[in-house]
């Protein structure tokens, strides 16, 4: 392989995916840019009473570990983005730029399982 062609390899082996750039603020860091203005945007919204208890990085439980033919299937979990209250009522919400069908059906799992959250896609 020549040295053009392998740096051209190398480049695309370390980008993410969907081509989001993470984001490292403070300490912390946000899967895309989306992400971490959205946080920014939540924390103005905190600081000003409109919402309480944000959160980022939430699990929710979809479907539990069970054993089958003698092997155990670990549990399915779908990771909220942010998690806040708004009126009393649990908003779950992910910043999302396209939707894949893995979230597509992690998405429908979380609706079944907890009907009484509101979920948001921002």
């Amino acid at each position: 392989m020549s040295d053009n062609l392998e740096n051209q390899f190398m480049m695309m082996m370390k980008m993410n995916k969907y081509r989001n750039k993470k984001v490292k603020v403070s300490g912390l860091t946000f899967d895309s840019k989306r992400e971490y203005q959205r946080w920014r945007s939540l924390l103005f919204m905190e600081k000003s009473g409109l919402i309480e208890d944000l959160k980022r990085q939430v699990s929710f439980d979809l479907i539990p570990t069970l054993k089958y033919n003698g092997k155990t299937l670990r549990k399915i979990i779908y990771k909220a983005d942010f998690t806040y209250f708004e009126n009393g009522k649990l908003i779950v919400e992910d910043s999302k730029g396209f939707q894949t069908p893995e979230f597509k059906i992690k998405h429908r799992l979380f609706l079944i399982k907890y009907p009484d959250h509101e979920f948001r896609i921002t």
